[in-house]
């Protein structure tokens, strides 16, 4: 009986670790989501002024961009709103970034909203920003026009 219980947790246990292994190598083996619809769009909040963030999601977009499987199929809008307004400032150092970004066909955007709380005017910030009426009513509209929203 001793000799049929120890085969058995042998087997238990090489069967284990023989499907934890398969399980580690499948793992291994995935290369991420397949792009198979024809386009996507995603629109980054930006509601804050430590440049880190700005940085980071400066860094996420171009990261987006230079993804090869949405190359060509990826639609972009970086909103700024609340303290994110600061980088679009012309004394915020974004001024290239920002550039580079709609270069790369980013529409960069600010909420007329925060411009008139914050009492900022706009000929404080870059020439290059487009406004909306409203950041929060910027996000709804393009979440549901199918729009991935993303906070980095």
């Amino acid at each position: 009986m001793k000799k049929l219980i120890s085969l058995l947790a042998l087997y238990c246990l090489t069967t284990g670790v023989s499907q934890a292994q398969d399980k580690l190598s499948q793992n291994k083996s995935f290369h991420g989501a397949v792009a198979t619809a024809k386009s996507y769009k995603a629109i980054y909040q930006l509601d804050t002024n430590a440049p880190e963030r700005i940085e980071k999601a400066i860094r996420n977009i171009n990261n987006l961009l230079d993804d090869p499987r949405l190359k060509g199929k990826i639609q972009v809008e970086l909103i700024a709103f609340s303290k994110g307004a600061d980088a679009y400032l012309k004394t915020s150092g974004f001024e290239e970034k920002l550039i580079a970004l709609i270069n790369r066909g980013v529409i960069v955007a600010e909420c007329e909203n925060t411009l008139r709380e914050r009492k900022i005017d706009k000929d404080q910030l870059y020439d290059f920003i487009a406004y909306v009426p409203s950041a929060n009513g910027e996000l709804v509209i393009r979440a549901a026009a199918g729009w991935s929203i993303v906070k980095p």
